[in-house]
């Protein structure tokens, strides 16, 4: 199914998972993950909503829609930006309007507790379009007070241009999302798979609604976003050569940031339970403003039998094969896989290199990945693959492999220990954890595979010899396969989100007031 006009609706759900730019656009990772949990759960009817950039920069699906979504709505938050500079009417604006925005402003600046009876009304008037209407943001008088008082009083950039261009991309898509919030369907509760604007649509819906709001991060959403930022080249920096600081972000780099940061503390105070993959993102959303009660964690899990099976297709002996699996994107840093690739090739010439994943997401990227091996010579050494079905995939490597700048908890580690694959992976979110054991009794189960520094391909093709000798290889299997077969099958992940979601659906609270503890069944 690719038509939108196509997608199932219904008048009502049980459940709305929110997404932002994953399932079922994006193949891989978060996605996958969601559709795992909606067909462990056919009896629950959900409602996706999912949020995307522009329409343009999204494909077909990506997964087919199990039969228990009953409704899917799209949303494109960047499309038609400029779509309200017809007719333009110079409008006066509510000057006690806008001081509530510069309250929630001040707020946020001082790093203070959000003030959510100032979000709640400031929120109900754009939705209702009480005096703070897309066209009173845009051509008002009162507006345009507000964004110069705020240039002079805090910008840093010199370009007034700049700064008023950012302040409109940045803040226009939020009236999209009132409406959004205001004609979806009815349902009983709001599942959100991040913080940022699918966050903030659970949090305009929990409080307008009164719904219980689950919030689930595989990674820390404010983080991923400080990344991609770091590399952008679209954010104009207005200094001069003697002004700059490579290793400092630009003034609307630093908005940009801030504004993902609000968006998240807006989630964090409007969700219950916050749901982490591991115990270091859980700390994490304490430290950026989540309370500590409403937090737990829940690993990802994976399907242990069907991919056991796949143990019986191995030959007898060790695959020479390293294979990155996942998205070709910057994030995934395949430059340093490539790299390795070369150092391999002198020292040990059997390896070779497979990237297994779609080069769809990041085209300019993915060319820049072939070419570059390309020029390093590297020949059949190393093959792009594509997607391709794990079922294929595992019984044909040796070792799973992950040169990612950035992750939460890997499920294609999981997945290659549940196949008997060893992993070889940098250390990000939880892959220290995965591979190495978390406790005493988790690590005295040994290590299945090795972590290396990040961006550092001399270690990781060091790592990856060490690792491919038969004592170590088959060492690391018998690691990898106890240590999912303990703590990480899906049945266990399962069990702990049908708790969660029991709650939630039989939870009721008074909309825009403050929530009724419903807490996670769950510790740290």
């Amino acid at each position: 199914m690719s038509n939108e006009e196509n997608f199932p609706k219904a008048a009502d759900a049980d459940i709305a998972l929110l997404l932002e730019s994953t399932f079922p656009y994006i193949s891989g990772g978060v996605s996958s993950w969601v559709n795992q949990i909606i067909q462990a759960f056919p009896e629950i009817r959900f409602a996706v909503v999912f949020l995307g950039s522009r329409r343009k920069d999204y494909g077909n699906l990506k997964y087919a829609l199990p039969d228990n979504v009953v409704h899917v709505e799209t949303h494109y938050l960047y499309d038609d930006l400029s779509s309200h500079g017809v007719d333009v009417v110079s409008r006066p604006g509510d000057a006690a309007v806008f001081s509530r925005v510069g309250d929630l402003h001040d707020a946020f600046r001082r790093q203070g507790a959000v003030d959510l009876s100032a979000f709640d009304e400031v929120t109900a008037r754009m939705m209702h379009g009480r005096n703070l209407t897309l066209k009173d943001f845009l051509h008002s008088e009162q507006s345009w007070a507000f964004i110069t008082d705020s240039y002079r009083r805090f910008c840093t950039d010199p370009s007034f241009v700049d700064y008023f261009w950012t302040v409109r991309i940045m803040h226009q898509p939020l009236w999209k999302l009132t409406d959004i919030a205001k004609n979806m369907i009815p349902v009983r509760a709001l599942h959100a798979v991040s913080t940022g604007y699918a966050g903030l649509l659970g949090a305009l819906l929990a409080r307008s609604r009164g719904l219980p709001l689950i919030l689930s991060e595989h990674g820390i959403y404010t983080k991923e976003r400080k990344i991609d930022l770091y590399q952008s080249e679209w954010i104009r920096d207005n200094r001069n050569p003697f002004q700059k600081d490579s290793s400092e972000l630009s003034h609307f780099q630093t908005m940009w940031i801030h504004f993902f940061e609000w968006l998240g503390r807006i989630c964090y105070d409007s969700a219950d339970p916050i749901i982490a993959l591991y115990e270091k993102n859980r700390l994490r959303q304490i430290e950026d403003g989540a309370s500590e009660e409403r937090t737990c964690n829940i690993p990802n899990g994976v399907n242990v039998g069907r991919l056991a099976a796949l143990r019986e297709r191995r030959g007898e002996k060790i695959p020479p094969v390293l294979c990155l699996i996942g998205r070709v994107v910057p994030i995934k840093d395949v430059k340093t896989f490539i790299r390795a690739m070369l150092i391999l090739a002198n020292r040990m010439p059997v390896v070779e290199g497979w990237i297994a994943g779609p080069v769809d997401e990041d085209p300019a990227y993915a060319r820049e990945c072939r070419e570059f091996a390309e020029n390093l010579g590297l020949g059949d050494r190393l093959q792009f693959l594509g997607f391709q079905q794990i079922e294929d995939l595992m019984p044909k490597i040796g070792v799973v492999v992950l040169t990612s700048i950035s992750e939460a908890l890997p499920l294609v580690i999981l997945e290659g220990f549940a196949a008997g694959v060893p992993a070889l992976t940098t250390d990000v979110g939880a892959c220290r954890q995965l591979v190495y054991g978390l406790d005493e009794e988790d690590r005295a189960l040994g290590a299945g595979g090795r972590v290396v520094g990040i961006a550092n391909p001399e270690e990781l093709a060091d790592a990856a010899i060490s690792l491919l000798k038969p004592d170590n290889w088959y060492a690391a299997q018998a690691a990898g396969i106890a240590r999912v077969e303990k703590y990480y099958s899906d049945e266990l992940m399962f069990d702990r989100y049908r708790a969660v979601y029991m709650r939630a659906l039989n939870h009721a609270c008074v909309p825009g007031a403050d929530f009724a503890p419903m807490r996670c069944p769950f510790g740290g």
